[in-house]
């Protein structure tokens, strides 16, 4: 998969405040174009095989089925298919949004999003702004999480029936043009792709636990009993060098550059699904690591609240404060104060990109001003139209009754988030103090003990300590900075701010 974004805004303030207008006073508009030769958004059709496409579910399973995906170049791919309702939750009987996959006999690429057999269409149904999802991968994209699924929106007809606006994604598999993972070698026991899946049984998956912690084994796909016991042996191992909190064997064990990228992102949008399904794992070269991303509609806000009870995952979610991703294999690193260091500067370096995404013509007004038109036909005409504020089941917080209030509430939840970690970060960084010699962000009397070992050339003095001990700021450390922080441990008076904070390592 290639790493891509929507980084770049188009500075559509005017064109946002204009577009809103419009939409305020007239709705959204009607109608859906049956075909065109060069289509402003991608058109899919799909006929089944006996025309009951619009009625099938889940336990159906795969029908037989023809498709022909039109680009907005004109482009046309046409081919035999195997057509299914996917997923879980949004699988429900009670849903009429359904997402489904389709699978070529051979591998496509399709909307050059590049090649693979099997496609996934999101319906969104739960996201009452269609934008929730393509925010979390796009966030994948700028931390450059690796494998993160390419997409496209794109328009479905299914047997002559206009099922509005869809995703087009790369599942989560393995594939040179996927996750590239080798689980072919040594009998397909290197490398595995892992799904955290908390309590959901399901026919044809392979469980397994470790430490409380429950996975389906993905790929390879039905793993024989010996690649079973490979794969949870390889994780136990995993999981015994996170319950170290030891920094130095759990890299042995994970990618740590991962982990940060996706718990960032996670914890960014407070995933509500983190401690309980769609949540990837991949092993890869004798190391665990995280991602990639998948399924975010139950996001940035999108849960239900209990009013009756305080602190539901619904509602710790809901919120715009407060750190949540600590679940599943977070659990363990959560109780690392180096691990957050390492978020920290992972948010700091993305800085630029996060202020942006809430901001007024930024990331989510940009999307929303290039899909207005879509996301119209969506609400109003697919299936005699979805209507925003009809859907909704299970963890999902009712629709308010507009979009434009929907997406209001979604781009102030952002913008919240971020000022709240922003300030939260800013206030957990590891500050640097006067007189603090070994930085272990404290000053005691062991500092004195440094300082004075550097003086009587008991341990090297390379320099490192001079910005932190010259208390005096004469240039140099000596016996009288020991002195002055000898001062401020016995808590005398002195003229000098030993403990003052002279530098913060992240939001300086």
């Amino acid at each position: 998969m290639k790493l891509s974004s929507l980084k770049k805004p188009l500075s559509l303030l005017l064109c946002a405040a204009l577009m809103f207008s419009l939409l305020c006073g007239a709705g959204f508009a009607a109608g859906a174009e049956e075909t065109t030769d060069a289509p402003d958004v991608p058109q899919i059709r799909v006929t089944t095989e006996d025309g009951n496409g619009t009625s099938l579910q889940k336990a159906d399973g795969y029908v037989s089925a023809s498709i022909s995906i039109t680009d907005t170049d004109g482009s046309t791919l046409e081919d035999a298919v195997q057509f299914k309702v996917r997923g879980n939750t949004t699988a429900a009987t009670g849903v009429l949004k359904k997402p489904y996959t389709f699978k070529f006999s051979k591998k496509k690429n399709v909307l050059g999003l590049g090649s693979g057999k099997k496609w996934a269409l999101l319906a969104n149904a739960f996201d009452p702004t269609l934008l929730r999802n393509r925010l979390a991968f796009d966030i994948a994209y700028e931390l450059g999480l690796e494998y993160t699924s390419n997409q496209r929106f794109a328009e479905l007809w299914v047997d002559d029936s206009y099922r509005g606006c869809y995703a087009v994604y790369e599942p989560v598999e393995e594939g040179k043009d996927r996750v590239n993972i080798d689980i072919e070698s040594n009998g397909g026991k290197q490398d595995f792709l892992i799904e955290y899946e908390k309590s959901r049984e399901e026919e044809d998956e392979t469980y397994f636990t470790v430490d409380g912690n429950r996975f389906i084994a993905q790929e390879p796909e039905d793993p024989d009993e010996e690649q079973l016991a490979y794969i949870t042996d390889c994780m136990t191992e995993v999981v015994d060098a996170l319950k170290t909190r030891d920094r130095a064997i759990i890299e042995q064990k994970i990618d740590l550059e991962s982990f940060v990228k996706f718990y960032l992102m996670n914890d960014f949008i407070k995933n509500f699904d983190f401690d309980m399904s769609s949540v990837y794992f991949y092993y890869k070269n004798g190391k665990l690591y995280a991602g990639p991303a998948w399924d975010y509609d139950l996001s940035t806000g999108n849960e239900k609240t209990n009013d009756q009870v305080a602190n539901t995952r619904g509602n710790l979610a809901s919120r715009t404060d407060g750190i949540f991703a600590t679940k599943n294999l977070y659990a363990y690193l959560s109780k690392c104060a180096w691990f957050f260091d390492e978020v920290i500067a992972m948010y700091d370096e993305h800085m630029e990109y996060f202020d942006n995404i809430a901001a007024d013509g930024g990331l989510l007004d940009t999307l929303l001003a290039q899909n207005s038109d879509l996301f119209a036909r969506n609400f109003d005409t697919a299936n005699g139209g979805w209507r925003v504020s009809k859907w909704w089941m299970s963890h999902v917080k009712q629709p308010l009754p507009t979009y434009e209030e929907n997406y209001d509430f979604l781009k102030n939840w952002v913008a919240e988030r971020h000022a709240w970690l922003k300030g939260y970060y800013d206030e957990h960084t590891t500050k640097t103090y006067l007189g603090d010699a070994d930085q272990n962000s404290s000053i005691s009397i062991d500092d004195v003990t440094e300082v004075q070992k550097v003086l009587a050339e008991y341990i090297e003095n390379d320099g490192s300590m001079t910005p932190f001990c010259d208390i005096n700021g004469d240039g140099v450390v000596n016996i009288y900075d020991a002195t002055a922080i000898q001062r401020h441990v016995a808590e005398f008076d002195d003229e000098y701010p030993v403990g003052s904070v002279i530098a913060k390592h992240f939001f300086a």
